[in-house]
């Protein structure tokens, strides 16, 4: 079972920060790619970012430069770091596990495409107004 619960969402103005937690709690799959998605209303859910299997993060040319993806393995959460928030950043953002085989790898951009399989939390909701 993957559980996956985000939290840090807000309402901030343009030009602000939030700092966005995603815990994870369910078996110990031997691996995975951890990313996060957005949504907006009336449109599809997106990659925004995640790690790769050098254990860099890779971004969406939207974000990139203002936010950034760290993990703390010791406690399996991984953040979102959003800097400079704008209008267009407003959404649900929600934090992805992807299970892969011990002979795969989490290649750079995974997570341009939803899989069959992968989990996703619960949400949480970024508001960016002027």
């Amino acid at each position: 079972q993957v559980r996956l619960t985000e939290s840090g969402g807000g309402s901030v103005q343009t030009g602000g920060s939030l700092t966005l937690s995603c815990a994870y709690s369910g078996y110990a799959y031997p691996k995975s790619c951890m990313g996060w998605f957005r949504q907006v209303p009336g449109k599809k859910r997106e990659g925004v970012a995640g790690l790769a299997r050098d254990g860099k993060a890779r971004y969406t040319i939207s974000v990139e430069g203002r936010f950034t993806v760290s993990e703390d393995a010791a406690t399996d959460t991984i953040y979102l770091h959003m800097n400079d928030l704008r209008a267009e950043d407003t959404g649900r953002y929600y934090c992805a596990k992807r299970i892969i085989a011990l002979t795969d790898h989490c290649q750079g951009y995974w997570w341009a495409n939803i899989m069959e399989g992968d989990y996703f939390g619960q949400g949480t909701p970024v508001t960016v107004s002027s």
